[in-house]
């Protein structure tokens, strides 16, 4: 019995007529060619848009609500330089010209170890974090009692006594260690510009004042002006802390009460005053989680 033989010729490197192999390698570099456009297009679609993205990225602004500051940071992301501007409350803060006639404050750090003296039984950053609202809503309304139980001083809003406000119990060791440095240069004469250069001076004016305290809590490293805590933190009011600025002038509430320069009762009248004040116009500005 005979084989058929395959008449049908083979593709391949042996065997096959010239015609098929002429077709089969033009086959393979049309594949190859396609191959590699479709890489170079891949390449340049990624690299564009890793491109766009930077970009993106680069013209679009962090959310501060989105980031959290370090300690020791101004606010979330970079600091920003702002030149600050003559302060519209000066005339206000009963300020000093010439020689003053005052000892130098000591560091923000140093005069809170020296004036903070924990409360018995102040609870720690994460048992107030713990507390339920009910507590919470106690402990704001024994604030707002305290504030209503203090008595200011004649010609102006000052609280009396020796102008320093008692370290206030249940709150973050980090706001009694505020309210301990405010209380450090509390009775200090206003000069404008003072505390700017650095933390120990023998005069503050109203953002010398308020980066002093803010120093003594860890939550500022440098002296800032009215203008750039405009940015410091995040935005809003906060539990225990609220810093409101504005390009000229800057004050804070701590616990409740206010902490200002203007509205004294006298040159070496306390900061610490009785009362709020007309919060418009300012940036209103907390450190989160206070």
């Amino acid at each position: 019995m005979s084989v058929p033989v395959e008449t049908r010729p083979r593709i391949g490197l042996r065997g096959g007529s010239p015609r098929h192999l002429l077709g089969a390698a033009l086959l393979v570099a049309a594949l190859a060619a396609v191959l590699a456009l479709v890489a170079v297009l891949l390449a340049g679609g990624s690299s564009h848009r890793s491109t766009h993205r930077a970009k993106v990225l680069a013209r679009t602004p962090t959310p501060a609500s989105a980031a959290v500051p370090l300690a020791g940071s101004s606010a979330p992301g970079v600091r920003r330089s702002v030149a600050e501007v003559r302060d519209p409350e000066e005339a206000r803060s009963f300020p000093v010209s010439g020689s003053v006639h005052h000892k130098a404050a000591a560091t923000p750090a140093t005069a809170a170890e020296a004036e903070f003296h924990p409360s018995p039984g102040a609870a720690s950053n994460a048992e107030v974090a713990r507390e339920l609202h009910a507590e919470e809503r106690a402990q704001i309304e024994e604030r707002a009692s305290n504030v209503k139980g203090l008595a200011a001083v004649a010609g102006g809003q000052s609280i009396g006594g020796d102008g320093a406000l008692p370290i206030p119990a249940n709150v973050p060791e980090v706001v009694q260690k505020v309210v301990a440095g405010a209380n450090a240069i509390a009775d200090f004469p206003y000069v404008y510009g003072g505390g700017h250069v650095s933390f120990v001076d023998n005069a503050y004016d109203c953002s010398g004042s308020v980066s002093y305290a803010l120093a003594a809590g860890g939550l500022l490293s440098a002296p800032e002006t009215s203008g750039e805590l405009e940015s410091w933190g995040v935005p809003g009011p906060g539990r225990y802390i609220t810093v409101l600025a504005n390009a000229g002038h800057t004050y804070m509430y701590v616990d409740g009460v206010l902490y200002d320069t203007a509205g004294r009762s006298g040159v070496y009248a306390s900061r610490w005053q009785v009362g709020e004040v007309d919060n418009a116009g300012y940036v209103v500005r907390h450190w989160p989680g206070l």
